[in-house]
């Protein structure tokens, strides 16, 4: 397995499409029903979008939080619902692995919303480079791993708007469902490989 992979040959890779169920949950009520779900699953992709900031030394709070089974992306507006109590339980199991790159910001901003001790979380950076890979981003490891290229145009999109578009919702499902992808393909590799869960301090 190569341990790097150029930002050209990327660009040569198809695009990455999920092709599974997207589920929208912008309403507090809305929320209960979708955690019962994930928490049935052993293993589940995770990431957060934040409405981006262009003013030097000002961040916004999360708005999106992403999670995702092999079939089904949740998108959670959390800044429609909150981070609710049922979503908090489902941060702090730890009978549910989720699988993320660059995690600990993204809980760190979780935790000004609502303070939680996250349960059983696997950053995929430091997987990645127990495997001896050199590359860190999302981006970079699905190339790398997937043969696939993550289009990158609605980062710095407005997570807050009143309605999310397609391309806004497509780009958000993939980031949490490639994770969970690349955590499959690294145990693949290594049935044996012990992983270890991130211990997260405010």
């Amino acid at each position: 397995m190569n341990s790097t992979i150029s930002k050209e040959a990327i660009g040569d890779l198809p695009l990455c499409q999920f092709d599974g169920e997207i589920i929208l949950v912008d309403k507090p009520e809305d929320v209960e029903q979708a955690v019962e779900q994930l928490l049935k699953e052993k293993v589940i992709g995770f990431d957060t979008e934040t409405r981006p900031s262009f003013k030097k030394g000002s961040m916004n709070s999360t708005s999106l939080l992403q999670l995702s089974t092999s079939q089904k992306a949740y998108l959670f507006r959390i800044n429609k619902t909150g981070l609710t109590p049922e979503l908090v339980k489902l941060l702090e199991s730890r009978k549910v692995i989720k699988v993320g790159v660059g995690i600990r910001d993204d809980l760190k901003g979780l935790n000004l919303i609502a303070t939680f001790k996250p349960g059983k979380f696997v950053e995929l950076q430091d997987m990645a480079k127990s495997f001896g890979i050199d590359v860190l981003s999302l981006k970079a490891l699905a190339g790398l791993l997937l043969n696939v290229r993550v289009s990158k145009r609605q980062r710095l999109s407005n997570w807050e708007a009143d309605t999310l578009t397609r391309a806004q919702q497509e780009y958000a499902a993939i980031d949490a469902w490639i994770a969970l992808r690349l955590f499959e393909e690294l145990m693949r590799q290594d049935p044996e490989y012990k992983f270890k869960t991130v211990i997260y301090r405010n």
